[in-house]
């Protein structure tokens, strides 16, 4: 498909490129009533490959003029626009542009009881807003086979940009739906056998190596935000309470360092 010339930052036909650095625009524009809800930005020719494969339909690709590579994926019928160097900086705000953006139509997320059934390792995240801390946990649950994500409803939205290209996309292989927060959030769990595992950096919970699902076991693993952690409402609402032994003198690990750890600890002894 002919690339269509972008010379002016204002045109229309970008507008959903616009001002990606500017959070708070983003967020009023893509929030539940806004401008441009129903859409989310795919940054880098992996990202936007990753979320391509998995279902989602491209609306525009937006390119650097000078690019010369294939792009990385067909656009079929969805219009490439390319703009030099200073033109893309002043559409998007970001110093750096990473060869192709892509404006995707979202899907609708589905409800919790569809990523629940048939999963049988989950993480529940709380109160974590952070993009880049949710889409590095995203990529370590893909790696290390955890089948779904739930989120409370404070948490930073999965498709995010950052969230997505930290994720380096895998976030959008992740099954992932919402939840209300813990207790009411952890219903669905318990209804379908689910043993739930709070971490926390609490020297009184248990060693996290103690735990060893078998496979075919259901287990839920819950993290919270990375300064305050899980709220004690949430904490007492679990069926076990684990943390990852340290060294003295450090008193916990980033939430997605952590989340790491902890799915790889789950995972042990699945196919």
């Amino acid at each position: 498909m002919d690339r269509v010339l972008i010379a002016d930052p204002d045109d229309p036909r970008v507008a959903e490129f616009m001002g990606l650095r500017d959070h708070d625009l983003r967020r009023r524009r893509e929030s539940p009533g806004g401008e441009l809800a129903g859409i989310f930005i795919a940054e880098g020719d992996l990202v936007v490959e990753r979320a391509v494969r998995a279902g989602y339909r491209l609306r525009s690709l937006l390119v650097d003029a000078t690019r010369t590579q294939p792009l990385p994926v067909d656009p079929g019928d969805a219009p490439v626009f390319a703009a030099g160097p200073d033109v893309v900086r002043r559409i998007t705000g970001m110093g750096v542009h990473r060869g192709v953006m892509a404006s995707c139509d979202r899907r609708p997320v589905p409800p919790a009881h569809d990523v629940v059934a048939g999963a049988h390792r989950l993480v529940v995240l709380e109160g974590v807003t952070n993009p880049t801390n949710l889409g590095v946990i995203a990529r370590s649950a893909v790696a290390l086979g955890i089948d779904g994500l739930l989120l409370d409803p404070s948490c930073s939205d999965p498709l995010y940009r950052r969230a997505s290209r930290v994720a380096m996309g895998e976030v959008f292989a992740l099954p992932y739906a919402r939840v209300p927060r813990a207790p009411e959030g952890f219903d669905v769990l318990r209804d379908a056998g689910f043993e739930i595992v709070a971490l926390t950096p609490d020297p009184a919970a248990e060693p996290i190596d103690v735990l060893a699902p078998a496979p075919d076991d259901r287990v839920a693993l819950v993290l919270g935000a990375e300064a305050p952690g899980l709220r004690a409402g949430t904490l007492a609402a679990a069926d076990r309470r684990v943390r990852i032994p340290l060294h003295p003198g450090v008193d916990s690990l980033n939430v997605a360092a952590a989340a790491a750890i902890a799915c790889y600890v789950l995972a042990r002894g699945r196919p």
